[in-house]
């Protein structure tokens, strides 16, 4: 049963937007006292570092495919949690790096998020033809309520002559080409002794490996988004992130898949470890190979004979055993939080990065601005750097002073952990001797270059091999080479036959 148009007065009426803000896939504001009257409406309240909006993103796209005819409207509204998250262009960045096509508003003073009375990421709000506000659907999850009700309401509209004609128009933002020919690189490996670098092409479904001056030794995915196993240019993937090497093994995180995709490079046959290519929402594990599913895996990790998973979805660190292929949890409770104890009674937070040394496991916790390790040996979970789901900056100074804002990517040597302090734009490294947090590399602002200095932008991923660096520059569409003894980069440009390599189209 859905309410008649009568019974609507006893609905809040849906608050219009404000005047001022930036409007982004739309050529002008969009009101409810203009265009949205006679229209279902879905906002999306949203921030692009939260892992559980970016799982609301395919419900929604299914939702605006089905009803693509019909006087649906769906608008993205962008209330930040991170202050670089509050920049007209990075939000742009991220509609381009998501493949979001509906219109979105930037809030970045949080005044719609008020006006609807939000109060957690993501938030759905629905508002009926006549502007009444409908349901409102906190979290993720939501896709079979959704579709009923805009069914509901649209047939409500209809019998009583409320409807608009057809959809909007919409006029997506374009992405600028980049001259490398890669589309947001999230996450790099260098093979020290193979001397070749893997290169998550993210946003163009690829693994691309190549020699340390980027000549390009071979590529495992066709470009094409989606999940295939198979020959090396037929598989699919979708939105791949971190690797890592076991033996003539590839590893491979294919995040938006759910899954552990696995290359064969003696062969580049592409097949499953672990995951179905559906999401899951199992916090224990236990089952073998593709019989497990997995919830965003964000990166990889090998020790000792075992495959670390940062499964950023669900706030755990699992591991995978390529002997008897079960995958089961290994690190947090999967309650979002930055609480140190055993393993099993940890509290993480979108862990996103890891990187082994000293026979421990390194990984950021992104949502808690931390850098937190896990020793095998005692099972206990400690943090170096971070304080809280809403504690966050940009200080460097001992590691009980320090701050990071939303790091995505860590790699670890010796006594030094180097940090993609991705919403800072930098590279950082704790002294895990001295307790010293320095910069090594960045402004702190986006950016290519800055008086000469090598400027960064939004980097998620490294992989450090001696005195070599490894920066996945990723809103620059680059990889770096960076020198730690010298501060010497270049870039890291694949190529074919001494010509760069081919966009995908």
């Amino acid at each position: 049963m859905f309410p008649e148009v009568a019974m609507n007065l006893a609905m809040p009426k849906a608050p219009d937007f404000p005047d001022g803000l930036t409007w982004f896939n739309t050529d002008h504001p969009l009101s409810f006292r203009e265009e949205l009257q006679g229209r279902v409406v879905i906002l999306d309240f949203w921030t692009y570092c939260c892992i559980n909006c970016m799982h609301v993103l395919p419900d929604l796209e299914y939702l605006e495919r089905k009803y693509a005819a019909d006087p649906v409207v769906f608008i993205g509204v962008h209330s930040n949690k991170y202050t670089n998250e509050a920049r007209p262009q990075n939000i742009r960045e991220a509609i381009l790096r998501y493949g979001i096509k509906h219109p979105v508003v930037v809030d970045d003073e949080h005044m719609i998020w008020g006006m609807y009375g939000v109060n957690a990421w993501p938030t759905l709000v629905v508002i009926d033809a006549n502007g009444y506000v409908m349901g409102s659907f906190p979290g993720e999850g939501h896709r079979d309520e959704l579709e009923r009700l805009i069914a509901g309401l649209l047939d409500v509209g209809r019998r009583h002559g409320s409807l608009a004609e057809g959809p909007l128009p919409k006029q997506p933002e374009k992405m600028r080409l980049s001259t490398s020919g890669l589309s947001y690189p999230g996450k790099v490996l260098v093979d020290t002794h193979g001397g070749r670098l893997f290169i998550a092409d993210s946003d163009n479904h690829r693994i691309i490996m190549t020699d340390w001056d980027g000549d390009v030794l071979g590529f495992f995915g066709s470009g094409v988004c989606g999940y295939r196993d198979g020959a090396y240019e037929d598989a699919r993937f979708h939105n791949p992130q971190g690797m890592a090497l076991f033996g003539n093994a590839l590893y491979i995180a294919d995040t938006d898949n759910h899954a552990v995709r696995r290359v064969d490079l003696s062969s580049f046959h592409v097949d499953t470890a672990v995951g179905n290519g559906m999401i899951g929402y199992d916090r224990h594990g236990g089952h073998r190979g593709r019989e497990q599913s997995l919830n965003s895996p964000w990166d990889l990790a090998y020790l000792n004979g075992t495959l670390y998973i940062a499964l950023a979805g669900l706030h755990q660190i699992w591991t995978y055993d390529p002997v008897t292929t079960v995958s089961q949890v290994l690190i947090g409770t999967g309650r979002e939080n930055i609480t140190d104890n055993p393993a099993r009674k940890a509290a993480l937070a979108q862990p996103s990065g890891l990187s082994v040394a000293n026979g421990k496991l390194y990984f950021a916790d992104s949502e808690t601005s931390a850098v937190r390790q896990y020793d095998p040996k005692t099972g206990l979970v400690s943090t170096l750097v971070g304080k809280g789901l809403f504690i966050f900056g940009d200080e460097d100074g001992q590691e009980d002073q320090a701050l990071f804002q939303h790091p995505l990517g860590v790699a670890a040597q010796g006594n030094n952990i180097y940090v993609a302090d991705t919403y800072n734009h930098k590279i950082r490294k704790i002294d895990l001797h001295s307790g010293v947090v320095s910069t090594v590399a960045g402004v702190g602002e986006p950016g290519m270059l800055s008086d000469d200095q090598l400027a960064l932008y939004e980097p998620g991923g490294l992989s450090v091999s001696g005195n070599d660096l490894f920066i996945a520059d990723t809103n620059n569409h680059r990889i770096i080479h960076y020198a730690l003894d010298s501060g010497a980069w270049r870039e890291v440009v694949p190529k074919v036959g001494g010509l760069p390599l081919p966009l995908v189209a």
